[in-house]
């Protein structure tokens, strides 16, 4: 993730939380806000209100400066949310760590039993839930109802999970004796998550967590506060139908001073963070300096590499959703666009006249495949970007311009004619910008891939297996997501996600993930009458 999300996410650690120039209860009249409109009645079925409490540990409270979520479509205020003081935190914090005293001694099958039933409860809401991600993100519908879906499936994945996490039986070199791991718990799981994917991200980290015995404590992106109460309703109703205690997963609206907060306590077993390279950078030093765990999910400049030899047909749908789904706000977005000479300007062509076609519209409406910008300040980043790209050398191919319209719209981008090492390139721009370059040959592209900060995603197109393997060898691809003609982005929830580098070497969801959720205990079990030594050493 990147600058846009820089300006967001930084204001975890850096200054007092702003979502508005006019925040505040006193600058909102409640009969402007979204929430009380015809159209907008389906927020109440999502527990949302007027004012709206940003702290829940087991009960509800915030006692924070309010502040107000804007719709990105039309900057129009939603709702209000009173966010965590430190005093509030503080009390979340004591009471997730004795909840988790019960949590840790329901077994792993009746815990994946509980997160089955946070599943369907998402399920039942899930229209509603994408609706709102929607409005107060500014993905379109089908995206925010996908990104529930992912949380609806982690649980899936976790049920079945919690029946089979375990270490193995190893054999031991002396006689009667057992040698085996033993998995146990972190205890308090911090979760900090991004904008770009409010629910989602939280929904790996929570399954996932929660299986494994761990209690959460969440912290969603200051921009996108009212999903967090949201999904926080949702599981909460879960909890106190099985009688469980609500801090199992506890969540703090807040500014500066409850994300540092998460990143220095010592009592936060593993410390979640999404953002960008810039802030994981400093949530990585605050973390290692009490020698605390933690898991990053950081930037990401995605290639599509298109050899010469590949199926167009595949290629452009490919490069236009990877590129142009979510207004270019996936971690996972192709930024770049390597083509071999012989089909680069055909390529070129195609896309650009597929970004004509685009729907562009509002992210509610079903049959828009293109939104907003979550912020003005995006709308500044790529306007910036633009120029830039213009003094580097690059051709506008198309777009390029505000839309004249509300909300914060900008015209999805096409650039060609960069070096690859331009800086411009080199940079992720949390925007709709697509940079097109020019290569001959397969030790070119692989190493322009590979030559920037981030390794997140990357994906070639070509019939060519003997490069498919080198494309999946130690001298293809370093990024964690390595991909043969798909796009970069549209990750399954069953592989682990994540990526090396400066993308931060997290990984979430599936495969073996759930290891980051634990601590690892090798234990040897004497069980015969005699005393012997490893390695044959005789000390008597």
């Amino acid at each position: 993730m990147s600058l846009s999300q820089f300006v967001l996410v930084a204001r975890l650690f850096a200054v007092r939380i702003k979502l508005s120039p006019s925040v505040g209860a006193a600058a909102v009249n409640m009969s402007t806000l979204l929430v009380n409109r015809p159209q907008y009645s389906w927020l109440r079925e999502l527990g949302l209100s007027e004012d709206n409490d940003g702290v829940y540990n087991g009960s509800w409270g915030g006692q924070g400066q309010v502040v107000t979520s804007y719709c990105p479509a039309n900057n129009e205020p939603i709702a209000r949310v009173r966010p965590a003081t430190m005093a509030e935190y503080e009390e979340t914090v004591q009471k997730a760590q004795e909840a988790w005293k019960v949590w840790a001694d329901v077994p792993a099958p009746k815990r994946g039993e509980v997160v089955r039933q946070i599943g369907d409860a998402l399920r039942g809401k899930i229209k509603a839930l994408g609706s709102l991600v929607s409005l107060e993100m500014g993905k379109i519908y089908v995206e925010g109802v996908g990104e529930v879906q992912e949380y609806v499936d982690v649980c899936d994945y976790a049920v079945g999970l919690s029946r089979m996490i375990g270490g193995p039986i190893l054999p031991s070199e002396r006689p009667g004796h057992a040698l085996i791991e033993q998995w146990n718990p972190v205890g308090l799981v911090g979760v900090i998550t991004a904008f770009n994917f409010p629910v989602a991200v939280y929904g790996w980290n929570n399954a996932i967590a929660l299986i494994c015995g761990n209690v959460c404590l969440w912290k969603g992106a200051p921009t996108t506060p009212l999903t967090s109460v949201a999904v926080t309703r949702i599981v909460a109703e879960v909890l106190e139908r099985n009688h469980l205690p609500g801090a199992i997963c506890s969540m703090t609206c807040g500014g500066a001073d409850i994300g540092t907060a998460m990143a220095k306590d010592e009592r936060v077993g593993l410390l979640s963070f999404t953002g960008s390279t810039q802030v994981g950078k400093q949530v990585a030093m605050m973390v290692q300096e009490r020698f605390g765990r933690q898991l990053l999910e950081l930037g990401g400049n995605n290639a599509i590499i298109v050899f010469e030899d590949a199926d167009l047909n595949l290629v452009v749908p490919s490069a236009v959703f990877a590129s142009v789904g979510t207004a270019g706000q996936r971690c996972t977005t192709t930024r770049r666009l390597m083509l071999h000479e012989s089909v680069h300007d055909d390529v070129v062509e195609r896309i650009a006249k597929a970004y004509k076609q685009i729907r562009i519209g509002d992210p509610w409406d079903r049959n828009t495949l293109y939104g907003p910008l979550h912020t003005k300040q995006a709308v500044q980043q790529y306007l910036a970007a633009i120029e830039q790209a213009k003094q580097q050398g690059g051709t506008l191919v198309c777009g390029g311009k505000i839309m004249d319209r509300p909300g914060n719209y900008v015209e999805p981008t096409i650039i060609t004619g960069l070096p690859h090492d331009a800086p411009i390139v080199h940079t992720e721009t949390f925007v709709p910008i697509l940079y097109v370059l020019k290569f001959k040959t397969e030790d070119e592209a692989f190493a322009w891939n590979n030559e920037v900060k981030q390794g997140l995603s990357s994906s070639i197109f070509t019939k060519d297996m003997g490069r498919v393997f080198r494309w999946l060898g130690p001298k293809g691809s370093d990024c964690g997501i390595v991909n043969v003609n798909i796009p970069t982005s549209g990750a399954e929830i069953g592989g682990a996600f994540g990526g090396e580098k400066h993308t931060g070497g997290g990984r979430e969801s599936g495969s073996d993930s759930w290891k980051q959720y634990m601590r690892r205990s090798t234990c040897t079990i004497n069980y015969s009458k005699d005393l012997p030594l490893a390695q044959g050493i005789k000390f008597e």
